[in-house]
């Protein structure tokens, strides 16, 4: 079986597939000049404020004993998508140990082709390490975070997964007890989101202790409350942790590249409505920033697939994207050119349907 077997591109269209947009005059509408019964709200905007009230833990209390006797005979598996993350990679395994056959029943470092030691020093600080390779081993490797996600599906078996990236800085060890609270405690609960206060250190210059998240503020946010208000109370729609049940998470495609956290959010959205998502406050998020020209590519492929799970065409299937750069004040200004793949993984539940009736799974 081949990459190109099981990949989905969005479908090409062209024109406006909704016809031209209605324009909103200032002013128009009768009795809106001058009105002091302030601003008008949404149903969409409602319904963001109601579901805020009522799925946004804000100061979590759940104890261990707590989740243990709500778990039940539900399993649980904690997963790590790393690349080249040698100097943290431990100490975000270390944060989960102390779950590790209570509370966590698979501890999974799902390695994408690291050249540092990050392999290594995961399997020493108790994880199980996987090279995505070994997962599908007959499937050929894309590359980008949401396939090393999608192929985590096959290389776990547990009820509920909880996702936490590789280059979280000094990580809290209440991370995967709070997420997990809104699964445990609430059936119809599918997905569960982190926020945090996010500090930022970049190119040498002062920490700040606010003001991460660039990506987030500046595209996916506002790109939310416009195609998709009813998510504007999201506070982290593209943060790396958080926990969802395998039944959702093998019935989603996923986006092989950055767009599979917020293709996750928009697709758990699109079947289960607001009351299939939560989101808890895991206090602070310290982690490796990113250059702009990173974020720049990184925010390519996010609004990809945002658009695309919003049923807007993108220009293409495999794509490219252009920066310009100057490499010295008084240069010239240069292309750099990044590869963008723009295409999903489909369920694994459909993979791994077909991987049985051929007998290879």
């Amino acid at each position: 079986m081949d990459d190109k077997s099981i990949l989905r591109f969005p479908p090409r269209r062209d024109g406006h597939s909704t016809g031209a947009p209605r324009r909103r005059h200032a002013g128009a509408s009768s009795g809106s000049h001058g009105s002091s019964s302030g601003p008008h709200i949404s149903r969409q905007a409602r319904a963001a404020a109601t579901w805020f009230a009522d799925r946004t833990w804000q100061s979590p209390q759940w104890t261990v004993p707590d989740l243990l006797r709500a778990k039940e005979n539900t399993t649980v598996a904690v997963v790590l998508p790393a690349l080249n993350e040698e100097s943290t990679v431990a100490g975000v395994v270390h944060s989960v140990l102390p779950y590790l056959g209570t509370l966590v029943d698979e501890l999974v470092v799902l390695d994408s082709g690291s050249t540092d030691r990050t392999a290594e020093l995961a399997r020493a600080a108790g994880a199980r390490v996987l090279a995505r390779e070994e997962a599908l081993p007959d499937v050929d490797v894309l590359p980008g975070k949401g396939e090393v996600l999608w192929r985590s599906l096959a290389a776990t078996t547990s009820d509920v997964l909880v996702f936490l990236d590789a280059d979280l800085i000094e990580p809290a060890s209440s991370y995967v007890p709070a997420l997990l609270g809104p699964l445990l405690s609430v059936p119809d609960i599918r997905l569960v989101k982190g926020f945090y206060r996010r500090p930022i250190r970049v190119d040498g210059q002062p920490a700040a202790e606010s003001g991460g998240g660039r990506v987030t503020e500046l595209l996916v946010r506002p790109l939310l409350d416009t195609l998709r208000p009813e998510l504007s109370a999201v506070i982290q729609p593209i943060g790396g942790e958080y926990a969802a049940r395998r039944e959702f998470l093998e019935s989603a495609p996923f986006a092989v590249s950055y767009g599979v956290d917020v293709g996750l959010l928009l697709d758990a959205h699109a079947e289960y409505g607001l009351a299939g998502l939560a989101q808890v406050n895991l206090g602070v998020r310290r982690h490796r920033n990113r250059s702009l020209l990173e974020l720049g590519v990184m925010a390519r492929q996010v609004l990809a697939t945002a658009l695309d799970r919003c049923g807007i065409a993108d220009a293409g299937e495999f794509a490219s994207y252009a920066q310009f750069v100057q490499h010295t004040d008084d240069g010239d200004w240069l292309p750099a050119i990044s590869d963008v793949v723009l295409a999903d993984r489909p369920p694994m539940r459909e993979v791994l349907r077909e991987r049985r009736l051929a007998g290879n799974g």
